[in-house]
């Protein structure tokens, strides 16, 4: 049975970027003016003041230093405290569509092979802009690819769940290669007027091609072994669907935007990504210890300095624990794939790393390469 390779990747970056002093600045002026509009209920003790946010509150909380979005002007006005992203007509590439394009793009040239050697298209993200027809469909149509798409939700783990399904998908049919993207709006799912999440999520979009090893080039990375986890929790969740965005409190209510329990969230996840990284390299035959570099999502540096530590048995350098948050913030399934995509130089043949996601659900992933020659 073929086994699958990852032939090539690619990558699309929204021109405005918010620095975290800008970020900042916005919540404060609105922080400020919600406790003058409620300054009687604050002196009675009805209501809590709110606390201003802070660029040290900020970096020492995730290691974020500014996130790249597709509308800052929206993000920073404090009299809206949202992106503003219009809506575009049916006839129109969707805004999401037309991210993931880009990125697919980038990864064709990179991969060399036309288009017609693609059979198929996964959309794997954490929002959609809607329920149907499937963005998967509509990226699929605007490249000139034959074949299907369908679309897939594994919130922040998306992409590595999307990696598995090309490569079992190659594994029984590796006549065609398989376009995955991910498409990340995640500023519009962030409450801005959170101090606690205000400075989470960043805009992006990456693209992966899977392709059998019999039909690869030179180059590549092979794909070792694939492994995914799912266990429920409240602990990250977002409530907006269409069964309730008609609701008298509007979607703008603070539960159909991203909520979460952080200490939770951390507490819960990293001894559970940890042991999964731990135990799927040991089925495998490898040695965690071994790794040369490790791409996991970038939700938070202190999740990622843990979790390397605990899988290398060391604290790992920083060619070997690749961070890009404090640049992209948090992007959701596209972190721990830019990581990939900018830094994955300096491998020799035989080499191996590991692309590992994790997130609400909750969800993670493992994929185990190996730099081919």
């Amino acid at each position: 049975m073929p086994h699958a390779v990852i032939a090539a990747t690619g990558l699309f970056t929204p021109e405005q970027s918010i620095s975290n002093a800008e970020l900042v600045a916005a919540y404060n002026t609105w922080a400020e003016r919600w406790n003058s509009d409620h300054a009687l209920q604050i002196a009675e003790g009805d209501v809590a003041a709110l606390t201003p946010s802070s660029v040290e509150f900020i970096e020492k909380a995730s290691g974020i230093k500014s996130r790249f979005v597709l509308d800052k002007a929206g993000v920073l006005n404090p009299a809206r405290m949202a992106p503003n992203i219009p809506e575009r007509s049916n006839d129109e590439l969707s805004i999401m569509a037309e991210m993931a394009v880009a990125a697919a793009r980038q990864a064709i040239a990179a991969w060399g092979k036309p288009v017609s050697e693609i059979g198929a298209v996964l959309c794997a993200a954490s929002n959609m802009p809607r329920p149907y027809p499937a963005l998967a469909v509509e990226i699929q149509q605007a490249l000139g690819i034959d074949g299907f798409g369908f679309d897939m939700n594994v919130a922040c783990s998306s992409a590595t769940f999307g990696i598995k399904t090309a490569a079992d998908f190659i594994a029984n049919d590796p006549g065609k290669a398989v376009l995955m993207v991910n498409p990340e709006v995640c500023s519009a799912h962030l409450n801005f007027k959170d101090r606690d999440s205000h400075f989470i999520f960043g805009d992006v979009a990456t693209a992966v091609i899977v392709e059998s090893a019999d039909r690869a080039g030179p180059g590549g990375w092979d794909i070792l072994g694939t492994r995914l986890k799912t266990v429920f929790s409240n602990n990250i969740r977002n409530n907006f669907g269409f069964l309730n965005n008609a609701a008298p409190e509007g979607i703008g209510a603070p539960d159909k935007l991203f909520i979460q329990q952080g200490r939770k969230v951390f507490k819960d996840v990293v001894p559970m990504v940890s042991d999964m990284i731990v135990d799927h390299a040991g089925d495998l035959g490898i040695d965690p210890t071994g790794l040369k570099r490790l791409w996991l999502h970038q939700a938070n540096i202190n999740m990622n300095q843990m979790i390397g530590r605990k899988v290398l048995g060391r604290d790992p350098t920083e060619a070997e624990n690749v961070i890009i948050l404090d640049e992209y913030a948090n992007t959701s399934s596209a972190g721990s794939i830019i990581a990939f995509h900018l830094h994955n130089d300096g491998f020799e043949a035989g080499e191996t790393g590991l692309i590992c996601s994790f997130g609400a659900g909750y969800s993670a992933g493992t994929v185990f390469v190996r730099k081919r020659g």
